[in-house]
């Protein structure tokens, strides 16, 4: 008796699948020559804002009589000067406000989405499915058309012009997109260790504050920077609800607006100093962000 040998059709190779051209790129990313260009490229979108902090230290006349680029055969014409000026208007107020602002719509943002993100991905209520629909819907809903009716309405309430209502339009409008990107995610745990968790006595308040709001740090401090963004450098929605004593800093530095050329000192030195926050909480926060960015995109 024989015994048949399994032979593989001609022409078919038995070994690894040849490798494409964009596999090959992909790992020649990882060599010491590719990371030193993208080191030099990443200097190179650093420029704008090297020029800004030197153009914020330099007097008016000589930002108009020379480019940004000549203070390294000058050094000593840099000073501080437009810093203390800045400081002693009324920035500082506006600063302020811009963190009275910013804060406080951050975090109900992050909390009222994450709660109800939960809800929605692992508690079953009737009309979920089309609440989470409508949600949806209101990830295209243009600010504007709101600007009129919502000022009407904060017209009436007494509220028009007050921090507090500059904050309610920013979370109004920057929770859909925040349920359903914490949604997203949040379907992604695993179910049995909600189970267990449900196996050992705890209640749906417990559960989401020991199991499923840590495993959703990555999402959530996604979020959180881009709510704080959206928030910190938002000028639309200040120049129509906030007055002049509740302005933030794009308000404020709007409002310095003149003939250009006239006032460089100011806008350049109070655009640096609105950087400094939003640098801050992305470093402290970037091992987060890249996973937490396509939190929910591929499931």
């Amino acid at each position: 008796m024989t015994t048949a040998t399994a032979t593989a059709p001609t022409g078919l190779e038995t070994g690894a699948p040849r490798r494409g051209v964009l596999s090959k790129i992909v790992d020649r990313l990882g060599s010491g020559a590719v990371q030193v260009i993208m080191v030099l490229l990443g200097l190179f979108w650093l420029v704008p804002t090297l020029g800004l902090l030197v153009v914020s230290m330099r007097t008016t006349k000589v930002n108009n009589a020379e480019g940004w680029w000549t203070v390294f055969t000058k050094p000593a014409e840099l000073t501080i000067q437009n810093y203390q000026n800045l400081l002693g208007s009324g920035f500082t107020a506006s600063f302020w406000n811009t963190a009275l602002i910013t804060v406080p719509t951050t975090v109900l943002v992050i909390g009222i989405a994450a709660m109800a993100g939960y809800a929605f991905a692992w508690m079953d209520f009737p009309g979920r499915d089309a609440a989470f629909l409508v949600v949806v819907a209101l990830l295209i809903v243009p600010i504007q058309i709101a600007l009129i009716p919502v000022a009407s309405l904060y017209g009436a309430s007494g509220i028009f012009g007050s921090i507090p209502g500059v904050v309610l339009f920013h979370v109004a409008f920057g929770l859909p997109f925040a349920i359903f990107l914490l949604r997203n995610f949040f379907v992604g745990i695993p179910a049995s260790l909600l189970e267990a968790a449900r196996m050992d006595g705890a209640s749906e308040w417990k559960i989401f504050v020991s199991v499923v709001f840590p495993l959703g740090k990555p999402a959530i401090a996604s979020l959180g920077i881009f709510q704080f963004l959206w928030v910190w450098n938002d000028m639309l929605i200040a120049l129509v609800f906030a007055n002049t004593e509740n302005q933030p800093m794009t308000k404020y530095l709007q409002s310095q607006m003149r003939q250009f050329g006239s006032n460089v000192d100011i806008l350049s030195s109070g655009a640096f100093l609105s950087l400094i926050i939003p640098l801050i909480l992305f470093f402290a926060f970037q091992r987060y962000f890249v996973q937490g960015m396509m939190a929910g995109s591929v499931k």
